[in-house]
């Protein structure tokens, strides 16, 4: 993981890039909490986005993004169902949406990992290059595997994916704040 962009509506003093990689995307807002860009704004707004390279470490990186993120938007009490739910979205992504892309086309961040929070809830996404939809399976009681989609769905009040321009999708999941709010 390295390439992230965030932006504040008051919450957290670090910024993530200081924990998580080396620089924000260039055109990037790098707005702080002081800045008169975010006077206004209800301390319940907030975005993160991270650029993900594809290897199979991305999903404990993706899990340390979301809950230094949560913990910065005063959510603690969401990172352990939203650190499952992006778990499963990134691992799903690694496995199977990448290992359908031809690997000398791969850009530098073939996945990206986005959450957003809303007065009422927040919304993890995954995008990657694959046009291919989430297949959910049916798990045997023994598998290993198989239960990604239908933990997501236990989890999250929402789920779903869209196709994106040029290419690939977005899978996203959303997650009710405590309190509804």
């Amino acid at each position: 993981m390295s390439t992230i962009s965030t932006t504040t509506a008051g919450h957290g003093g670090r910024r993530a890039t200081e924990q998580f990689g080396p620089k924000p995307l260039p055109d990037s807002p790098r707005a702080t909490p002081q800045d008169p860009v975010l006077e206004g704004l209800p301390p319940l707004g907030g975005f993160a986005a991270c650029g993900l390279d594809g290897s199979p470490r991305n999903p404990c990186q993706a899990r340390r993004f979301v809950a230094h993120t949560l913990h910065c938007w005063d959510l603690p009490s969401l990172v352990a169902d939203m650190s499952v739910v992006v778990s499963e979205l990134v691992t799903n992504a690694v496995r199977h949406a990448l290992a359908a892309e031809p690997q000398d086309t791969s850009p530098e961040y073939p996945l990206w990992l986005g959450l957003v929070r809303h007065p009422g809830h927040v919304v993890c996404s995954v995008a990657d290059p694959s046009s291919e939809p989430p297949r959910q399976r049916d798990a045997d009681a023994a598998d290993l595997d198989g239960r990604g989609l239908e933990l997501i769905g236990a989890l999250s009040e929402s789920w779903s994916w869209s196709l994106t321009e040029p290419r690939g999708k977005t899978v996203w999941a959303s997650l009710v704040l405590p309190g509804g709010g």
